[in-house]
């Protein structure tokens, strides 16, 4: 109970679409777990891989509100860690298939602009398959720049997203 109250409330997306999926998010939970408390987790959802260049499988991706006890570049690193120990490569190409990929969407209220790290992460509110989990289990969580509920970030993504479509 303790490790909650003195803890940051970080939001994590997660997703993969290489090998077996499940399995990848299963083991990256458990790495999760040794570095903070997992207070949430949304639903599983599965999403066409977002502005590919390439021909690759679908992602499922979720997202949790973890209980963190150090700092947002602390816990970037050891993010970066879990990928690595999961096999993830970094090739350079943008939206690359992955065995796992673990983005830091919020860490608290923290407005963090970094050479390697921005919190906010800069393009969730643009993506859907960030958008619906985080509405799912943080619909009311306000984003520290815009000052606008998830939930109505969301409805606004999916409005420009069904005029496009």
């Amino acid at each position: 109970m303790s490790f909650v109250n003195k803890s940051h409330i970080v939001f994590l997306s997660i997703g993969s679409n290489l090998g077996d999926r499940n399995q990848n998010i299963q083991v990256c939970l458990d790495n999760i777990k040794r570095i903070g408390k997992i207070i949430k987790m949304s639903s599983i959802i599965e999403t066409k891989p977002y502005e590919v260049i390439i021909q690759q499988n679908d992602f499922f991706n979720l997202v949790i509100k973890l209980a963190y006890q150090d700092s947002p570049q602390k816990l970037l690193l050891e993010l970066n860690e879990i990928e690595e120990k999961m096999g993830r490569v970094r090739r350079g190409i943008k939206n690359e298939p992955r065995i796992i990929d673990i983005d830091i969407i919020f860490f608290d209220k923290k407005i963090v602009n970094e050479d390697n790290l921005e919190i906010p992460h800069p393009r969730y509110s643009e993506r859907l398959f960030v958008l619906i989990p985080m509405n799912e289990i943080a619909s009311n969580f306000k984003d520290p720049r815009t000052k606008k509920r998830i939930s109505e970030i969301l409805k606004n993504t999916q409005n420009r997203s069904n005029k496009i479509n």
